[in-house]
């Protein structure tokens, strides 16, 4: 990373404030990371991707160290464009995973003059009708939080299937402990103010105009191989790469894998 720019700062916007950080030079990407972790996640991303890009990875509204939402109604794709406005990019490729990649997605339709590619990973969207047990393990946790506090409920939601595959890697499971250990929990304990398409994303997924690729982890929930598959059928000309042995935090398992199959879909687009 000698002699790639850097920057990192925060950003006041749409009556928020949003932590981000910048590196390398070229075509923007943006990186939007998973529920109760922040953009720490992408730590293995921003040296290989700067190389090729002007990366940005920033938290949303509500995680790592940006700020706690209020009682004013926002977007979370509302926040991005904010922004990418106050950062003066124009268009940018977006990338997202698990609930980050329905936030590109809403993205992407709601300002697709602004979006280059888009890259869901393990993502997940709106309007999805999860599964009984999804709901029934994911409905635990938000209990937890309510009844016996947050420290119960982040201990809930690492035990959840999604994360085991990573878990069983010592090193990603001490990353993925300390993302989680260091979220607020706010979202377990107050009603989000968040406003979301209607219709939502899963309904309009043919109104996707940017070139799009769709990774899965093979060893993924399944409520999330349903999904790639859903945006597989409903965005035109999706391209999906599935990355065996790897599971809901694909980009994290699968270092390397994951970087080769992203530059070469952006370097095609």
């Amino acid at each position: 990373m000698c002699g790639v720019r850097r920057h990192r700062d925060v950003a006041p916007v749409r009556g928020t404030r949003l932590f981000y950080q910048m590196v390398g030079t070229g075509p923007p990407l943006v990186l939007i990371h998973g529920f109760a972790l922040d953009s720490r996640m992408w730590d293995g991303q921003m040296g290989a991707l700067a190389t090729r890009h002007q990366v940005i990875r920033y938290d949303m509204r509500g995680f790592g160290r940006s700020a706690l939402p209020e009682e004013a109604s926002y977007t979370a794709a509302g926040d991005l464009k904010a922004l990418l406005e106050y950062l003066g990019v124009e268009t940018a490729a977006i990338l997202g995973l698990s609930l980050g990649g329905g936030v590109a997605a809403d993205f992407a339709l709601t300002y697709p003059d602004a979006m280059r590619a888009l890259v869901l990973v393990d993502a997940n969207v709106g309007g999805w009708e999860w599964s009984s047990g999804w709901n029934e393990r994911v409905g635990a946790v938000w209990s937890a939080g309510k009844e016996l506090g947050i420290e119960a409920a982040k201990e809930r939601w690492l035990a959840l299937p999604l994360f085991l595959p990573a878990l069983k890697q010592p090193n990603l499971a001490r990353r993925l402990t300390r993302m989680v250990s260091d979220y607020s929990g706010w979202h377990w304990l107050h009603d989000d103010p968040q406003q979301h398409l209607n219709p939502p994303a899963i309904q309009r997924l043919g109104s996707i105009t940017a070139p799009t690729l769709i990774i899965l982890g093979e060893q993924d929930e399944p409520d999330f191989h349903a999904i790639a598959v859903a945006f597989q059928r409903g965005i035109p000309h999706a391209e999906i790469v599935t990355i065996p042995g790897a599971g809901h935090m694909a980009n994290m398992e699968a270092v390397e894998r994951f970087n080769d199959i992203v530059l070469r879909f952006l370097d095609e687009h």
